[in-house]
């Protein structure tokens, strides 16, 4: 997946800025779009306040900057999305420090629940940094429609900031088919599949590719990409989602493949059989997603169920024994509460051998099991936060690398890939 590689020119207008441009996609990318991307210009000057030592600067040619120097310093801005998808963006600045200089960006400052959505993760300008055309960037930030209000936070050095660029890469696409399954029958039936069979990339009938290195709300350190058979391909029967370390200028390359824009989901036992990867700091995954996810304040009230979630620090190297997660999320239940649903269990050779983990989703009720074996409950329909779970789903399979569960011990520092290898995702319906 190649960087954007743009210069946008400014078009300033107060505090809300926009401008239309032109950017360069992969091919599979520039040929599913059909219009111009629009982009979006931040002048570090339009700022609605801030904190810290803040300067504005003009120079002899009229170009404005903020200069921020010192531990730390915001600036927040007001800005508004017209298309909601994936994008990069860019941090325009320089840095005259001896040190780099952390910054990242926080979306709605303003939530009703109080978290921090660090949108970007570190966007480091280099130390000894003189001029503006050089720059931080990440991709895949995801933004829904409307009105955001961001902070940007600066940490340390003595920056000087000119502009943020924020450029479409990828558009928000929902679903067109919703696969409702029967519920009400005694026989487990066959309603829709993935037995990997083909060759080359994912069957694109079926799937997705989300992209970009932006965190994905957990600090990992991957860059997923789109269409890169090094990442994910389809090979002797089973898929086959590879991490590889320094690729393409990334401390690590991976892929995570969703079903979102092609199909989604409701009801239905679905089965998910893998081989996971055991190296300590990967953290791979086959779950489903509400189809309300948009942006990170979709989340959790979306839903999210994780059938096959594991980490590679609890599984043994040699013997192959280690853990599965099973767990759901949403508006009543997860981690800022500190009471999300969670069940661990004991499985043998997991990265030697094939294993099923299986979700069994009712309309009343979430089951989980690994080989047939139950290992987790849930059937909280009380109300709309702890039951979102009558709304379709997308399913997703991802292999992330670091991260703030993936990477809690660590990345082994000799290892240079891994693979989560998948022989068939199938969803069944009772008839």
């Amino acid at each position: 997946m190649l960087l954007l590689k743009i210069r946008v020119n400014v078009i300033c207008c107060c505090c809300i800025l926009a401008v239309i441009c032109s950017t360069s996609f992969s091919c599979s990318e520039r040929n599913a779009r059909k219009m111009a991307s629009p982009s979006l210009v931040i002048e570090a000057e339009s700022y609605l306040s801030n904190s810290g030592n803040i300067t504005v600067i003009t120079d002899s040619k009229d170009l404005v900057t903020v200069q921020t120097k010192g531990d730390q310093a915001w600036l927040n801005y007001k800005i508004e999305i017209a298309i909601p998808g994936r994008y990069s963006v860019r941090l325009l600045g320089r840095n005259a420090d001896v040190k780099e200089a952390n910054c990242w960006i926080e979306d709605y400052i303003n939530n009703k629940d109080g978290r921090t959505y660090n949108i970007t993760g570190n966007l480091t300008l280099p130390k000894k940094n003189l001029k503006f055309n050089e720059f931080a960037q990440t991709d895949g930030v995801p933004f829904a429609a409307g009105l955001h209000y961001l902070k940007v936070h600066i940490e340390n050095g003595d920056v000087v900031l000119d502009k943020i660029t924020l450029s479409l890469i990828k558009e928000h696409n929902a679903s067109p088919i919703v696969r409702q399954q029967k519920a009400d029958g005694k026989i487990w039936q066959l309603a829709w599949s993935d037995e990997f069979n083909g060759s080359g990339l994912p069957d694109s009938t079926k799937w997705t590719f989300d992209i970009g290195n932006w965190g994905w709300g957990n600090n990992e350190l991957q860059y997923y990409t789109s269409d890169r058979l090094e990442n994910a391909r389809q090979e002797s029967g089973n898929l086959i989602i590879e991490a590889r370390k320094n690729d393409q200028s990334f401390p690590w390359s991976s892929a995570r493949l969703t079903t979102r824009g092609k199909a989604s989901f409701l009801y239905g036992k679905i089965e998910f059989r893998a081989k996971v990867p055991v190296g300590r700091g990967s953290w791979s995954a086959g779950w489903l997603l509400g189809d309300e996810y948009i942006d990170e304040l979709s989340w959790p009230y979306c839903g999210e169920i994780d059938v096959m979630e594991n980490v590679g620090y609890e599984i043994d190297g040699s013997t192959g024994k280690g853990k599965t997660h099973a767990s759901i999320h949403c508006g009543a239940y997860y981690f800022k509460l500190r009471n999300q649903p969670t069940a661990i269990v004991d499985v043998e050779k997991m990265s030697n051998e094939f294993h099923t983990y299986t979700l069994i989703w009712m309309p009343n009720s979430i089951t989980i099991e690994v080989d047939g074996k139950s290992y987790f409950d849930y059937h909280d329909t009380s109300s709309k936060l702890s039951w979102p779970f009558n709304k379709p789903q997308n399913l997703i399979l991802n292999l992330a690398i670091g991260g703030g569960w993936g990477g809690t011990k660590g990345v082994d520092p000799i290892m240079t890939s891994q693979q989560l290898i998948v022989d068939y995702v199938r969803v069944f319906e009772l008839k």
